[in-house]
């Protein structure tokens, strides 16, 4: 199975209007209501892609109760969320019909007490033992120290398990100091971490820090990736619009099916920026339309920048 980390988890609303202007009322034309953060978005893509997915993280009060009777019926995806006294945040996203622009507004989580991250801990490396993959993923809670991805990446290399983190600002500093076999940040999140704007520079410098492999979403524009096997480009045949929610999430969900189906390194960025280009199609985060990955799996452009990274 293939774990996912999901330490801020949240109910994700999708709320549609015909036309977001501010200062005014909105009547909403459509509501979606899905379990959320970034992990338990991965662990969707990755069951419809037919991987056995377990979600771990933490989830309290009523909040967290509905994202876990939200996950319960969902195929290929086994709840293992710690509880905690705290209530699970919200996340809203206000899609723009007449632009197809969303606006995000995101909670910042409950705290989370020293005893609920020992227990986390303990479920942790249960799970570890028994995944073929991990993906660590999205923003810290109140209360967890900002090293936790770090210590979280040592127990997975000591396990022999690859790593893939997914996070931004210090928690992916220190994280990435811990040497994951993946780091897949955006292009904003890899300026923040090297200072420098230029993608293949900065996708390089993020290497040296540490990072086995470096996957940067460049958004519409695809992904880079610098590795130990070779750098290179993908890229979808056209920018399409739609909710760019949860893209990055499934970008990750393609790049560990890929490689624990054991997939090279190109091929792995083609699924990525398929399954990415296909969760904007799709009407909320964690999902992606299956038409528009399967035509876009032969029209996605890799190609190769350097011989080796």
């Amino acid at each position: 199975m293939i774990l996912t980390v999901t330490l801020n988890t949240a109910l994700d609303l999708t709320y549609t209007v015909g036309a977001l202007v501010p200062r005014s009322s909105h009547r909403v034309t459509d509501v979606t209501e899905r379990p959320g953060g970034k992990g338990l978005n991965v662990a969707r893509v990755l069951a419809a892609l037919g991987h056995e997915t377990v979600v771990t993280g933490f989830a309290g009060g009523a909040t967290g109760e509905v994202v876990r009777g939200l996950l319960a019926p969902l195929p290929g995806v086994r709840d293992a969320l710690v509880p905690i006294a705290g209530a699970t945040r919200r996340t809203v996203a206000v899609v723009d019909a007449s632009t197809g622009d969303t606006t995000q507004l995101n909670e910042p989580g409950p705290v989370v007490a020293p005893a609920e991250w020992s227990a986390f801990l303990s479920t942790y490396d249960t799970l570890v033992g028994e995944a073929r993959a991990v993906a660590l993923c999205g923003s810290l809670p109140p209360g967890v120290r900002v090293g936790a991805y770090a210590e979280l990446i040592r127990r997975a290399r000591a396990a022999g398990v690859p790593v893939l983190l997914d996070t931004s600002g210090e928690p992916l500093r220190r994280g990435i100091a811990a040497r994951p076999d993946i780091v897949k940040p955006n292009a904003d999140e890899l300026a923040h971490l090297t200072g420098a704007r230029e993608p293949l520079p900065a996708t390089r410098d993020a290497r040296r820090r540490g990072a086995h492999a470096v996957a940067a979403s460049l958004g519409p524009d695809g992904l880079l990736a610098v590795t130990p096997d070779g750098t290179w480009r993908a890229a979808p045949p056209a920018p399409v619009k739609g909710n760019p929610t949860g893209a990055g999430d499934s970008a990750v969900a393609g790049l560990l099916s890929a490689l624990v189906e054991g997939e090279s390194w190109p091929e792995r960025l083609r699924r990525a920026v398929a399954l990415a280009t296909a969760t904007v199609r799709a009407p909320a985060a964690g999902e992606y339309d299956p038409r528009t990955y399967q035509e876009l799996l032969d029209r996605v452009t890799v190609t190769e920048l350097v011989a080796a990274a």
